[in-house]
């Protein structure tokens, strides 16, 4: 899969991990592992680029002694999910197009 798209999946993914509410890295990874897996390091690297566009915040509170980092969605972030949806329609048709006839040769 081309890199460029797969980086926006997995943008869009993590997303929608968290549009429901607040959470922290474990549980996103353990929230989307029935549909994706997704590995710490590559989601730390997702979670920055998100910050860094606005699309989530972070803020730190202690969990067991321990501190913990929750990551937030803004309206930013919820844009991003609601433009995925539409060009998901057409990247749909793009598939369908690129499929058709595919019957046919089986």
């Amino acid at each position: 899969m081309d890199i460029q798209l797969k980086r926006g999946l997995l943008d869009v993914c993590v997303l929608a991990a968290i549009r429901e509410e607040d959470s922290y890295g474990y549980q996103i990874i353990k929230d989307m592992k029935p549909y994706i897996e997704l590995s710490e390091s590559t989601l730390y690297t997702i979670l920055k680029r998100l910050e860094a566009a606005r699309m989530l915040t972070v803020r730190t509170a202690e969990h067991d002694g321990r501190l913990r980092k929750y990551y937030h969605i803004t309206a930013d972030g919820l844009k991003r999910i609601d433009d995925f949806k539409k060009e998901w329609k057409e990247i749909l048709s793009i598939y369908q197009f690129v499929t058709k006839g595919d019957d046919k040769n089986e």
